[in-house]
């Protein structure tokens, strides 16, 4: 604002100071609107808002006190600076103008050089206070704008990597939904048979072979594991071995059945397999096996599919709130290693060391992006092949002064959970070390890095007011999350 061509509204009720007042101020190109009483100095500023008001405080119906309080009262003219003129000079008189919120006082009979000098120190600083204001509206709006555009950063982050995951997560829902169909057609073959083979059994078979017959097919349940091409081989020979001990016929068919029954023994069954129709039996008993097994697939793959849904519901999920909220940090790591289950169980063992920790306030869609950022760079410093060890603990108290100053703890903010995600890559060199969390620094190839993942990392860690450090060496790389804990509920 210019000063010198500064609107001032002058109130007093007598004319003679009026024009006083008008011919200083107009005489240094100041625009002066002269007010005689306090009414009309309300309605000419509601007209018009000036930039500074001299104001009469022993005026008839309205006093200037009145007139200021209405002015601070009223939210489009409290900023307007007030300067009180009176012939009182009592100190009580002063004090009650400043509490009013007048920001400063003139004694009548006042002198030119006294009032342009006070007009133009509160016309300065009402210029300095307004172009704060416009530039602290300016830093907030980039703020926001900023804030929008890492919150956006972020989520393409996420969309990023849920697009390289997608071949490994159809592969997951394809897995089950393929062992479902099988499931299904191999009840349905051993069901009809089942439907024609039971009644000619229990018409057939003695009451008490009814029950070796039963407990055949609970053993069959009870024992049945997921055994290995080689562990089913070594199964048959050794089954296969004790039919021919007790001179049975058919042995390398029953030996078969058994094996994929996982029946370990025979010598439960011995006088249900000396029955003399015990094939017709052994098969009907297998087809009870296949039709309760399969069922237990299938809900094993139900389980499976709706596992990785979920994990692709949490993950793909975008809280636009911006508030914290409860959560479970492990089941947010459990929800990233799920989507990549597919990468990991080609190569990878993974060891999870989870310890009790609390639910805490977070923002939990911002923390998987770190899970997924952190794990996925373990896996390809792995290349595929290797140990990824994930623990989640509460931290010694020795190990704070790395993270922390007393400076920065807030009162019952001496809590942390610490997650330490460790791989057996090829390590990260020091040089590397030292620039691993800026902004678009990258070691990978052109093309295949943004080197933006990290910088992610270290600003959502930030936002929770937390530490991230790496060590690294040749097989050994750990990255360390310190999260503040506040405690849910």
């Amino acid at each position: 604002m210019d000063t010198r061509k500064a609107n001032i509204l002058a109130v007093d009720d007598t004319h003679a100071n009026l024009r006083l007042l008008t011919r200083i101020l107009t005489g240094h190109k100041y625009t002066v609107r002269p007010v005689p009483d306090g009414l009309l100095a309300l309605s000419a500023v509601y007209a018009e808002t000036p930039d500074l008001i001299l104001l009469d405080i022993m005026m008839p119906g309205m006093t200037g006190y009145e007139v200021c309080e209405k002015l601070k009262a009223d939210e489009r003219t409290r900023d307007i600076p007030v300067i009180f003129i009176s012939a009182k000079n009592e100190i009580f008189d002063k004090v009650k103008a400043f509490s009013l919120g007048g920001v400063d006082y003139i004694t009548k009979p006042f002198q030119s050089e006294e009032v342009l000098a006070r007009v133009e120190t509160h016309l300065s600083l009402r210029s300095l206070q307004t172009t704060l204001e416009e530039k602290n509206k300016a830093l907030t709006e980039a703020y926001e704008q900023l804030k929008s555009a890492q919150n956006q950063l972020i989520l393409r982050e996420k969309m990023a990597a849920l697009g390289q995951l997608v071949a490994g997560v159809a592969h997951e829902i394809n897995t089950p939904l393929g062992a479902i169909r099988a499931s299904i057609n191999n009840i349905s073959n051993a069901l009809s048979a089942s439907v024609r083979q039971l009644p000619q059994l229990f018409q057939e078979l003695p009451p008490d072979r009814q029950a070796d017959f039963f407990a055949l097919s609970q053993a069959a349940l009870e024992n049945r594991k997921n055994l290995s091409s080689r562990e089913t081989r070594k199964l048959r020979r050794s089954l296969k071995k004790e039919l021919e001990e007790q001179g049975m016929n058919e042995t390398d068919s029953f030996a078969n059945i058994l094996a994929n029954m996982g029946i370990s023994h025979i010598s439960p069954f011995i006088r249900l397999l000396e029955e003399e129709n015990s094939s017709f039996i052994l098969q009907t008993a297998y087809n009870l096996f296949v039709q309760q097994n399969n069922s237990r697939n299938i809900m094993t793959a139900v389980e499976r599919a709706s596992k990785v849904v979920f994990a692709l519901k949490s993950y793909a999920r975008h809280d636009d709130s911006d508030q914290m909220l409860s959560a479970n940090v492990p089941e947010g790591i459990d929800v990233v290693l799920t989507l990549y289950d597919n990468q990991l169980k080609k190569g990878i063992e993974v060891i999870k060391n989870y310890g009790e920790v609390p639910d805490m306030l977070c923002y939990p869609d911002e923390l998987n992006q770190v899970w997924t950022n952190l794990i996925h760079n373990a896996i390809q410093a792995m290349e595929g092949k290797g140990i990824l060890e994930i623990t989640v603990r509460i931290p010694d108290a020795s190990e704070l002064p790395d993270i922390r100053s007393d400076s920065e703890t807030e009162p019952g903010q001496d809590a942390y959970v610490i997650v330490q995600i460790t791989d057996s890559g090829c390590g990260i060199s020091e040089e590397a070390q030292a620039r691993i969390f800026e902004p678009f620094f990258t070691t990978k190839p052109s093309g295949e890095g943004s080197g933006l993942g990290l910088d992610i990392v270290q600003n959502i860690i930030d936002r929770h007011q937390g530490r991230i450090k790496v060590e690294s060496q040749p097989g050994k790389t750990t990255f360390s999350v310190f999260l503040p804990i506040s405690v849910s509920g």
